[in-house]
């Protein structure tokens, strides 16, 4: 009985050794496995990654032509403000070599290396910013378009975009065999073109925000690649640049860790600043979402924070009294909801402008008096068309008396038309009943015809055409008398 006790603790006991031993197993395995999944450095090749970043950092010929190209292509996108052509013109930049270039000489302690980008980097930015200057001056926009105005107001997302992107560039340059899409994306998504031209934009129409907005997006591009660099060389173990004297190999390492320790503390603040801008705003939309939108008592028409001075400035359509504008001011300056506008101060708009009920009621009985107005104007439309159909009917009723008092009555300026066609020389023809009256007794109505002729037409023609014209008128007017009066 009690061998079967101490066989089956044994037994226990060997089972729980083997559990134990598969845990320990798998835990290894899957160590093992995402070591292996995430672990690059095997796939490093140190030699062909530095000589790569070096031959991409000079400046000269192609490289030069290459970038104003790219400069003028990148401008022509803007103007036009098409995306596919400012995609185009980052990657053809050449611009990322440079900036490489910076942070492997950090990483590397290579002054020389250092003084080439910082040069080249340099005459790269003030030449596309002569080019981009001169395009926009001779070509100005029209208006602003969205691609510009993209470029000017930089936030956390772009220090972001930065930073990955050139984690993410420089794990495929040093992988045996460079990604070129990698690349391709970096470039496309890092946009150091476009705030140059942006900011050369900036100088050409004398706009100071434009020019700082677009050159401080470059420099967030530039320092948060560079900084990308130099982590991912450190991290792969790079050698560092040897020196045959050690005292100045010292002396270069300390230039170059002062040089990268104050290019990246601007890095730093500006990660920071743009960091809490970011949560400022983010928070103020949430205020106004919460607050606000969601109370129905109040008519938000706009809202404009002022970061600087730390005020929100409110406009309503509605009347705000003290005791709402307490109760916003309280939720504004709450610590756990928004920690980031507590020092924010509100600045209300509504109070002197009528209440909404008031401008319903104004808004009705306009409505009200523009329907009596519509209707007074349908009633006189009405009249006038009465009116003009008396007037037509009277007309009508005149034209008939005419007619019915001489039946001889033409169309005068059908006959017209056809006499100056017939008689080419006629300048001038009348037509009217005359009361005469030979001895003064009785009244006779005679029609008369009134010629003028063309002045340099003798008399001698003049007598014949003159007969003939009468007859004429005498059968087109169907009358049996007719006189012509010659005018002169």
């Amino acid at each position: 009985m009690q061998e079967g006790k101490e066989q089956s603790k044994d037994t226990l006991s060997e089972n729980t050794k083997n559990t134990s031993n598969n845990t320990d197993g798998v835990i290894e395995t899957s160590k093992k496995f995402i070591v292996e999944l995430f672990d690059f450095r095997e796939d490093t090749d140190h030699e062909a990654t530095i000589s790569a970043i070096k031959a991409d950092i000079p400046f000269k010929g192609a490289t030069a032509w290459i970038l104003i190209f790219a400069v003028f292509v990148a401008s022509i996108g803007l103007n036009a403000d098409s995306t596919a052509v400012v995609i185009g013109a980052m990657l053809i930049s050449p611009l990322m070599g440079p900036i490489l270039g910076l942070g492997m000489s950090f990483a590397l302690n290579d002054i020389n290396t250092f003084k080439k980008s910082l040069t080249n980097l340099g005459v790269m930015i003030g030449l596309s910013l002569f080019a981009s200057f001169m395009f926009f001056y001779f070509f100005p926009l029209s208006e602003d378009t969205s691609e510009l105005l993209g470029r000017v107001k930089p936030d956390i997302r772009d220090v972001l975009i930065a930073f990955f992107g050139g984690l993410a560039l420089m794990v495929a340059r040093t992988k045996k065999g460079t990604i070129a899409s990698v690349i391709f994306g970096v470039a496309i998504a890092t946009a150091l073109m476009p705030p140059l031209c942006t900011a050369g934009y900036g100088l050409a129409v004398g706009n100071l925000w434009y020019f700082l907005g677009a050159l401080y997006l470059f420099t967030i591009n530039t320092i948060f690649i560079a900084l990308a660099a130099f982590i991912v060389l450190k991290m792969l173990r790079f050698p560092m640049h040897k020196y045959a004297n050690a005292a100045k190999r010292k002396r270069y390492a300390t230039i170059a860790t002062i040089i990268g320790v104050a290019v990246m503390i601007p890095a730093i603040f500006t990660f920071i600043n743009v960091f809490k801008e970011n949560q400022v705003n983010n928070q103020i939309k949430s205020f106004i979402k919460n607050e606000i939108k969601k109370n129905p008592s109040l008519q938000l028409m706009e809202h404009e924070p002022d970061l600087e001075r730390k005020i929100l400035k409110l406009n309503f359509f509605n009347e705000i009294n003290e005791a709402t504008y307490n109760d916003l001011n309280n939720e504004l300056t709450n610590n756990i909801l928004y920690p980031s506008l507590r020092d924010f101060k509100l600045e209300i708009k509504g109070s002197d402008t009528k209440s909404f009920e008031l401008i319903t009621t104004a808004y009705k009985e306009k409505r009200e008096e523009l329907q009596e107005s519509k209707n007074i104007i349908s009633g006189l439309q009405k009249q006038i068309t009465d009116l003009q159909n008396t007037i037509t009917t009277l007309n009508q009723r005149i034209e008939q008396d005419a007619l019915n008092k001489n039946k001889k009555v033409v169309a005068f300026s059908r006959i017209a038309k056809d006499a100056k066609i017939r008689y080419v020389d006629i300048e001038e023809i009348g037509f009217a009943n005359v009361l005469l009256s030979k001895d003064f007794i009785k009244i006779d109505t005679i029609p008369v015809a009134t010629i003028k002729w063309n002045v340099k037409l003798p008399d001698s023609i003049i007598s014949p055409k003159e007969r003939e014209l009468r007859s004429w008128l005498q059968k087109q007017m169907e009358l049996d008398t007719l006189f012509i009066k010659r005018e002169k």
